[in-house]
Protein backbone atom coordinates (compact mmCIF):
# COMPACT_ATOMS: atom_id res chain seq x y z
CA UNK A 1 0.00 0.00 0.00
CA UNK A 2 1.43 3.61 -1.10
CA UNK A 3 0.98 7.15 0.88
CA UNK A 4 2.06 10.00 0.72
CA UNK A 5 2.75 12.56 3.09
CA UNK A 6 2.98 16.28 2.12
CA UNK A 7 4.27 19.00 3.99
CA UNK A 8 5.70 22.57 4.17
CA UNK A 9 2.56 24.20 2.82
CA UNK A 10 1.75 27.64 4.60
CA UNK A 11 0.78 31.20 4.27
CA UNK A 12 3.36 33.79 2.52
CA UNK A 13 2.89 36.70 0.47
CA UNK A 14 3.30 37.28 -3.18
CA UNK A 15 6.89 37.29 -3.85
CA UNK A 16 7.25 34.46 -1.19
CA UNK A 17 9.03 30.96 -1.07
CA UNK A 18 8.15 27.66 0.09
CA UNK A 19 10.26 24.10 0.37
CA UNK A 20 7.06 21.50 -0.04
CA UNK A 21 8.28 17.59 0.84
CA UNK A 22 6.38 14.54 0.29
CA UNK A 23 7.45 11.08 2.04
CA UNK A 24 6.22 8.08 0.20
CA UNK A 25 6.01 4.98 1.70
CA UNK A 26 6.13 1.66 0.44
CA UNK A 27 8.79 0.69 -2.49
CA UNK A 28 7.49 2.53 -5.68
CA UNK A 29 9.73 5.28 -5.04
CA UNK A 30 12.64 4.13 -6.50
CA UNK A 31 10.74 2.79 -9.18
CA UNK A 32 8.26 5.20 -10.64
CA UNK A 33 8.30 8.64 -12.20
CA UNK A 34 6.95 11.06 -9.64
CA UNK A 35 5.21 14.23 -9.66
CA UNK A 36 3.72 17.69 -7.91
CA UNK A 37 -0.15 18.18 -8.23
CA UNK A 38 -1.99 20.82 -7.34
CA UNK A 39 -6.10 21.58 -6.69
CA UNK A 40 -7.12 24.91 -6.48
CA UNK A 41 -11.09 25.88 -6.24
CA UNK A 42 -13.02 25.80 -9.25
CA UNK A 43 -10.00 24.34 -11.56
CA UNK A 44 -9.49 20.54 -12.31
CA UNK A 45 -6.31 19.08 -10.80
CA UNK A 46 -3.27 19.87 -12.74
CA UNK A 47 0.41 18.42 -12.71
CA UNK A 48 2.71 21.06 -11.76
CA UNK A 49 6.01 19.49 -11.83
CA UNK A 50 7.62 16.28 -12.43
CA UNK A 51 10.82 14.40 -12.32
CA UNK A 52 11.62 10.93 -14.27
CA UNK A 53 13.65 7.85 -12.45
CA UNK A 54 16.72 7.07 -14.27
CA UNK A 55 19.77 5.42 -14.02
CA UNK A 56 22.24 7.87 -14.02
CA UNK A 57 20.55 10.98 -13.77
CA UNK A 58 16.73 12.52 -13.27
CA UNK A 59 14.87 14.49 -16.23
CA UNK A 60 12.49 17.13 -14.93
CA UNK A 61 9.47 18.50 -16.28
CA UNK A 62 7.63 21.99 -14.93
CA UNK A 63 4.72 23.59 -15.89
CA UNK A 64 5.36 26.18 -18.30
CA UNK A 65 3.35 28.75 -15.78
CA UNK A 66 6.12 28.01 -12.91
CA UNK A 67 8.59 27.77 -15.29
CA UNK A 68 11.73 29.69 -13.52
CA UNK A 69 10.03 29.97 -10.47
CA UNK A 70 9.94 25.90 -8.83
CA UNK A 71 12.10 23.38 -9.11
CA UNK A 72 11.30 19.76 -8.13
CA UNK A 73 13.98 17.20 -7.15
CA UNK A 74 14.00 13.58 -5.68
CA UNK A 75 15.66 12.29 -2.44
CA UNK A 76 15.94 8.43 -3.18
CA UNK A 77 17.68 7.91 0.49
CA UNK A 78 15.06 9.40 2.48
CA UNK A 79 12.08 8.58 -0.03
CA UNK A 80 11.31 12.26 -0.43
CA UNK A 81 10.11 14.32 -2.86
CA UNK A 82 10.73 17.81 -2.93
CA UNK A 83 8.75 20.98 -4.41
CA UNK A 84 11.22 24.32 -4.15
CA UNK A 85 8.33 27.04 -5.05
CA UNK A 86 9.79 31.22 -5.36
CA UNK A 87 8.22 34.35 -6.37
CA UNK A 88 4.98 32.76 -5.51
CA UNK A 89 2.11 34.29 -6.77
CA UNK A 90 -1.65 34.58 -5.98
CA UNK A 91 -2.51 32.05 -8.46
CA UNK A 92 -0.53 29.18 -7.31
CA UNK A 93 -2.57 29.35 -4.53
CA UNK A 94 -3.68 25.69 -4.27
CA UNK A 95 -3.36 22.37 -2.54
CA UNK A 96 -0.39 20.42 -3.23
CA UNK A 97 -0.37 16.85 -3.52
CA UNK A 98 2.26 14.20 -4.75
CA UNK A 99 1.78 11.32 -6.51
CA UNK A 100 3.02 9.04 -9.01
CA UNK A 101 3.62 10.32 -12.83
CA UNK A 102 1.84 10.44 -15.20
CA UNK A 103 -0.61 7.83 -13.97
CA UNK A 104 -1.10 9.17 -10.40
CA UNK A 105 -2.32 6.00 -8.05
CA UNK A 106 -5.95 6.09 -6.76
CA UNK A 107 -4.30 6.70 -3.37
CA UNK A 108 -3.77 9.94 -2.44
CA UNK A 109 -2.48 12.03 0.79
CA UNK A 110 -4.16 14.53 1.97
CA UNK A 111 -2.03 17.36 0.57
CA UNK A 112 -0.61 20.56 1.50
CA UNK A 113 -2.17 23.80 1.46
CA UNK A 114 -0.38 26.99 -0.16
CA UNK A 115 -2.13 30.18 0.04
CA UNK A 116 -0.37 33.42 -1.59
CA UNK A 117 -2.06 36.43 -0.61
CA UNK A 118 -1.14 39.53 0.34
Amino acid sequence: QVQFVESGGGSVQPGGSLRLSCVVSGSIFSIYDMGWYRLAPGRQRELVAGITNTNGGYTTFIKNSVKGRFTISRDGAKNTLYLQMNTLKPEDTALYFCNRNPIPFDSWGQGTQVTVSS
